[in-house]
């Protein structure tokens, strides 16, 4: 069984990326947190794939904007957080750490990362090396802490550093190349955040997605995951917050 990955760039303010999982032997394929669903809609009618399934990881606009709209016609499932249910009313599959299902043979294992919002999921797929994390990890970066606290939100990032390091990360939205330079400022002498900070700015000049990352991309680069204790982590975090 083969599983391929296609990316919708959103282009707008907010640079998100719209993720889907195709089953390449039914065209049967995913939307992780469709922010507009005209351009869902389109990729799949260009690319002939045909929408199964609709999985959220949190409750902002930016995540779920086009759900009620891609499923207005269709009856087609939507897997979210259970803690979310109140502000995500349209959930079919509501979901809770520990949780597991299945898309067409492939495990999905869920698990809780509070901090960014309370309810905040991701979608961890061993069998092809694959974490759907909204905004909880980025490449380079973390998510700001809304809803949680810093102590949740380090905790939530620790829970995904200790995922295996070949683990593929797509976040859901462009912000490496400002993360690079958040990193730069908070470690200037890790030579792997300069290397990384010069890749990621050849690619963004070439208009190129910097995603996904890895785990082990992350432990080497990302100041958020290397932080030793949550009051490193909090310090970081406010001094991002006005970078």
């Amino acid at each position: 069984m083969t599983f391929k990955i296609h990316c919708i760039d959103v282009k707008n303010p907010l640079q998100n990326y719209i993720w889907l999982l195709e089953h390449e032997a039914t065209k049967d394929v995913i939307s992780v947190d469709p922010t507009e669903a005209h351009l869902v809609e389109a990729y799949c009618q260009k690319h002939q794939l045909n929408l199964a399934q609709i999985w959220l990881t949190h409750w902002h606009k930016d995540h779920v904007g086009g759900v009620p709209e891609l499923i207005s016609q269709r009856n087609i499932p939507v897997y979210g957080p259970r803690d979310e249910l109140t502000k995500i009313p349209f959930i079919s599959h509501p979901l809770e750490n520990g949780n597991q299902f299945e898309f067409h043979g492939l495990n999905i294992d869920i698990l809780a990362v509070p901090g960014h919002t309370l309810g905040h999921i991701v979608y961890f797929i061993d069998a092809i090396d694959v974490l759907f994390c909204g905004d909880t990890l980025f490449a380079m970066g973390c998510g700001r802490v809304f809803e949680g606290t810093f102590q949740q939100m380090y905790s939530s990032l620790a829970r995904l550093a200790a995922l295996p390091a070949q683990t593929k990360v797509y976040c859901t939205h462009e912000y490496t190349l400002s993360n690079a330079k958040f990193a730069l400022h908070a470690e200037p002498h890790n030579m792997a955040i300069q290397e990384r900070y010069e890749h990621v700015e050849a690619q963004r000049l070439l208009g190129h997605c910097t995603l996904p990352s890895t785990i082990e991309l992350e432990l080497e680069t990302n100041p958020f995951i290397r932080a030793e204790s949550v009051e490193e982590f909090q310090r970081l975090r406010e001094m991002k917050d006005s970078f």
